[in-house]
Protein backbone atom coordinates (compact mmCIF):
# COMPACT_ATOMS: atom_id res chain seq x y z
CA UNK A 1 0.00 0.00 0.00
CA UNK A 2 1.50 3.14 -1.42
CA UNK A 3 0.06 7.01 -1.92
CA UNK A 4 2.43 7.13 -4.92
CA UNK A 5 0.21 5.61 -8.09
CA UNK A 6 3.66 4.78 -9.78
CA UNK A 7 5.33 3.07 -7.01
CA UNK A 8 1.90 1.20 -6.34
CA UNK A 9 1.99 0.16 -10.79
CA UNK A 10 5.52 -0.69 -10.16
CA UNK A 11 5.49 -3.23 -7.51
CA UNK A 12 2.13 -4.62 -8.67
CA UNK A 13 3.42 -5.29 -12.12
CA UNK A 14 6.43 -6.91 -10.92
CA UNK A 15 5.27 -9.03 -8.06
CA UNK A 16 2.51 -10.14 -10.49
CA UNK A 17 5.39 -11.19 -13.25
CA UNK A 18 6.20 -13.56 -10.64
CA UNK A 19 3.57 -15.31 -9.51
CA UNK A 20 1.57 -12.64 -6.99
CA UNK A 21 -1.95 -12.10 -7.01
CA UNK A 22 -1.41 -8.11 -5.79
CA UNK A 23 -4.49 -5.69 -4.53
CA UNK A 24 -2.85 -2.36 -4.69
CA UNK A 25 -4.41 0.77 -2.27
CA UNK A 26 -4.09 4.20 -1.97
CA UNK A 27 -4.92 4.16 1.77
CA UNK A 28 -5.72 2.69 4.90
CA UNK A 29 -9.24 2.87 4.61
CA UNK A 30 -9.39 1.04 1.27
CA UNK A 31 -7.31 -1.87 2.99
CA UNK A 32 -9.16 -1.93 6.30
CA UNK A 33 -12.77 -2.12 3.72
CA UNK A 34 -11.88 -5.64 2.70
CA UNK A 35 -14.23 -8.14 3.70
CA UNK A 36 -12.53 -11.12 5.84
CA UNK A 37 -12.50 -13.86 2.82
CA UNK A 38 -10.31 -11.40 0.72
CA UNK A 39 -7.86 -10.89 3.86
CA UNK A 40 -4.47 -11.06 2.42
CA UNK A 41 -1.54 -13.48 2.84
CA UNK A 42 0.65 -10.48 3.28
CA UNK A 43 0.94 -6.69 3.86
CA UNK A 44 3.49 -4.22 1.97
CA UNK A 45 2.49 -0.82 4.43
CA UNK A 46 4.02 1.94 3.38
CA UNK A 47 4.17 4.53 7.25
CA UNK A 48 4.10 8.01 4.76
CA UNK A 49 0.44 8.14 4.04
CA UNK A 50 -0.66 11.90 3.68
CA UNK A 51 -3.32 12.18 6.44
CA UNK A 52 -2.93 8.93 7.98
CA UNK A 53 -1.12 7.82 10.81
CA UNK A 54 1.08 4.54 9.31
CA UNK A 55 2.22 3.45 12.56
CA UNK A 56 -1.61 3.01 13.91
CA UNK A 57 -2.51 1.16 10.74
CA UNK A 58 0.30 -1.10 11.77
CA UNK A 59 -1.40 -1.20 15.01
CA UNK A 60 -4.36 -1.97 14.18
CA UNK A 61 -3.90 -4.79 11.54
CA UNK A 62 -1.62 -6.43 13.81
CA UNK A 63 -4.81 -6.08 16.36
CA UNK A 64 -7.09 -8.00 14.22
CA UNK A 65 -4.86 -10.47 11.93
CA UNK A 66 -1.25 -12.39 12.04
CA UNK A 67 -0.99 -11.50 8.62
CA UNK A 68 2.67 -10.73 7.55
CA UNK A 69 3.54 -7.04 7.70
CA UNK A 70 6.21 -5.28 5.21
CA UNK A 71 6.32 -1.78 6.32
CA UNK A 72 8.31 1.04 3.76
CA UNK A 73 9.90 3.87 5.41
CA UNK A 74 12.70 6.45 4.40
CA UNK A 75 15.91 5.82 4.49
CA UNK A 76 15.90 8.52 7.88
CA UNK A 77 12.97 7.35 9.50
CA UNK A 78 14.75 4.84 12.01
CA UNK A 79 12.56 5.74 14.80
CA UNK A 80 9.57 4.86 12.44
CA UNK A 81 11.26 1.75 11.36
CA UNK A 82 11.80 0.51 15.40
CA UNK A 83 8.32 1.88 15.97
CA UNK A 84 6.64 -0.21 13.67
CA UNK A 85 8.54 -3.41 14.45
CA UNK A 86 7.77 -3.13 18.21
CA UNK A 87 4.10 -3.07 16.73
CA UNK A 88 4.32 -5.86 15.56
CA UNK A 89 5.64 -5.56 12.21
CA UNK A 90 7.82 -8.47 10.87
CA UNK A 91 10.15 -6.94 8.22
CA UNK A 92 11.03 -3.63 6.77
CA UNK A 93 12.24 -1.75 3.54
CA UNK A 94 13.75 1.35 2.81
CA UNK A 95 13.14 3.55 0.33
CA UNK A 96 14.50 3.50 -2.49
CA UNK A 97 14.94 -0.12 -2.74
CA UNK A 98 15.05 -3.25 -4.92
CA UNK A 99 12.50 -4.97 -6.70
CA UNK A 100 14.30 -7.97 -6.10
CA UNK A 101 15.06 -7.36 -2.89
CA UNK A 102 11.36 -6.56 -1.96
CA UNK A 103 10.75 -10.20 -3.49
CA UNK A 104 13.08 -12.00 -2.06
CA UNK A 105 11.60 -10.66 1.37
CA UNK A 106 8.45 -11.42 0.38
CA UNK A 107 9.13 -15.12 -0.36
CA UNK A 108 11.13 -15.42 3.16
CA UNK A 109 8.20 -14.09 5.28
CA UNK A 110 5.69 -16.05 3.07
CA UNK A 111 7.89 -19.07 3.65
CA UNK A 112 8.40 -18.44 7.61
CA UNK A 113 4.40 -17.50 8.32
CA UNK A 114 3.41 -20.65 6.65
CA UNK A 115 6.04 -22.78 8.65
CA UNK A 116 4.74 -21.06 11.64
CA UNK A 117 1.60 -21.75 10.76
CA UNK A 118 2.05 -25.88 9.74
CA UNK A 119 3.95 -26.28 13.39
CA UNK A 120 0.80 -24.10 15.59
CA UNK A 121 -1.87 -26.59 13.72
CA UNK A 122 0.05 -29.61 14.59
CA UNK A 123 1.02 -28.76 18.14
CA UNK A 124 -3.09 -27.74 18.72
CA UNK A 125 -4.02 -31.70 17.77
CA UNK A 126 -0.88 -33.21 19.25
CA UNK A 127 -1.05 -34.44 23.23
CA UNK A 128 2.47 -35.70 23.60
CA UNK A 129 5.60 -36.71 22.27
CA UNK A 130 7.83 -39.96 22.36
CA UNK A 131 11.41 -39.90 21.06
CA UNK A 132 14.43 -42.17 22.16
CA UNK A 133 13.04 -43.19 25.29
CA UNK A 134 11.77 -39.58 26.28
CA UNK A 135 8.26 -38.85 26.60
CA UNK A 136 7.04 -35.09 26.32
CA UNK A 137 3.28 -34.31 27.79
CA UNK A 138 2.32 -31.12 26.15
CA UNK A 139 -1.16 -31.19 27.83
CA UNK A 140 0.58 -31.02 31.24
CA UNK A 141 4.24 -29.50 29.55
CA UNK A 142 6.13 -32.62 31.55
CA UNK A 143 9.36 -34.12 30.02
CA UNK A 144 9.99 -37.70 31.20
CA UNK A 145 13.24 -38.48 30.85
CA UNK A 146 13.69 -43.09 29.96
CA UNK A 147 14.52 -43.65 33.79
CA UNK A 148 11.10 -42.01 34.50
CA UNK A 149 12.65 -39.12 35.96
CA UNK A 150 10.29 -35.83 35.17
CA UNK A 151 12.81 -33.17 34.33
CA UNK A 152 12.04 -29.22 34.36
CA UNK A 153 12.33 -27.20 31.64
CA UNK A 154 12.04 -23.58 31.53
CA UNK A 155 9.66 -22.04 29.42
CA UNK A 156 11.94 -21.03 26.38
CA UNK A 157 13.34 -24.59 26.51
CA UNK A 158 9.96 -26.24 26.31
CA UNK A 159 9.26 -23.93 23.37
CA UNK A 160 12.36 -25.01 21.44
CA UNK A 161 12.15 -28.48 22.09
CA UNK A 162 8.33 -28.66 20.81
CA UNK A 163 9.73 -26.49 17.65
CA UNK A 164 12.49 -29.23 17.10
CA UNK A 165 10.22 -32.12 17.77
CA UNK A 166 7.33 -30.29 15.13
CA UNK A 167 9.81 -30.81 12.63
CA UNK A 168 12.01 -33.89 12.90
CA UNK A 169 15.11 -34.11 10.61
CA UNK A 170 14.91 -30.87 9.09
CA UNK A 171 17.11 -28.43 9.45
CA UNK A 172 16.65 -25.07 11.41
CA UNK A 173 18.20 -22.16 11.06
CA UNK A 174 18.64 -19.52 13.66
CA UNK A 175 15.70 -17.47 12.33
CA UNK A 176 13.72 -19.80 12.21
CA UNK A 177 13.94 -21.49 15.56
CA UNK A 178 13.77 -17.69 17.38
CA UNK A 179 10.21 -17.80 15.28
CA UNK A 180 9.08 -21.35 16.51
CA UNK A 181 10.21 -21.39 19.67
CA UNK A 182 8.95 -17.69 20.26
CA UNK A 183 11.78 -15.86 21.33
CA UNK A 184 11.73 -13.31 18.84
CA UNK A 185 11.50 -10.36 20.54
CA UNK A 186 14.10 -6.96 20.00
CA UNK A 187 16.10 -8.23 23.08
CA UNK A 188 16.95 -11.62 21.60
CA UNK A 189 19.72 -12.42 19.02
CA UNK A 190 20.80 -15.37 17.12
CA UNK A 191 23.44 -16.91 20.08
CA UNK A 192 20.07 -17.07 21.70
CA UNK A 193 19.19 -19.81 20.24
CA UNK A 194 23.04 -21.25 20.47
CA UNK A 195 23.01 -21.03 24.46
CA UNK A 196 19.23 -22.16 24.52
CA UNK A 197 20.44 -24.99 22.77
CA UNK A 198 23.23 -25.61 25.10
CA UNK A 199 21.10 -26.15 28.22
CA UNK A 200 18.63 -28.13 26.52
CA UNK A 201 21.18 -30.71 25.79
CA UNK A 202 22.19 -30.79 28.88
CA UNK A 203 18.99 -31.35 30.08
CA UNK A 204 18.62 -34.44 27.74
CA UNK A 205 22.02 -35.74 29.43
CA UNK A 206 20.21 -38.69 30.84
CA UNK A 207 19.73 -40.59 27.81
CA UNK A 208 23.01 -42.06 25.75
CA UNK A 209 21.66 -41.05 22.83
CA UNK A 210 21.91 -37.01 24.40
CA UNK A 211 24.93 -35.95 22.41
CA UNK A 212 23.55 -37.10 18.86
CA UNK A 213 20.18 -35.93 19.71
CA UNK A 214 20.44 -32.39 18.53
CA UNK A 215 22.74 -32.00 15.45
CA UNK A 216 24.97 -28.65 15.01
CA UNK A 217 24.46 -27.85 10.95
CA UNK A 218 27.98 -25.64 10.92
CA UNK A 219 26.99 -22.15 9.16
CA UNK A 220 23.53 -23.26 8.77
CA UNK A 221 21.34 -24.38 12.34
CA UNK A 222 20.22 -27.27 13.70
CA UNK A 223 18.67 -30.79 13.07
CA UNK A 224 16.72 -32.79 15.97
CA UNK A 225 18.08 -36.18 14.53
CA UNK A 226 15.75 -38.76 16.07
CA UNK A 227 12.24 -40.39 15.22
CA UNK A 228 9.53 -38.92 16.43
CA UNK A 229 6.41 -40.47 17.55
CA UNK A 230 3.21 -38.46 17.54
CA UNK A 231 0.33 -39.04 19.94
CA UNK A 232 -2.34 -37.47 18.69
CA UNK A 233 -5.73 -36.84 21.08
Amino acid sequence: MDDDPSIRQLISHYLGDHGFRVSAFASGRELMALPAREAPALVLLDLRLPGEDGLELARMLRAGSKVPIIILTGIHDEADRVMGLELGADDYLTKPFSPRELLARIRALLRRARMHATVADTVMHVRAYRFAGWDLNLRLRKLTAPDGQAVTLRNSEYNLLVAFLSTPRRVLSREQLLELSRLHNAEVFDRTIDVQVGRLRRKLQASPQAARLIVTERGVGYRFDSDVEVVRG
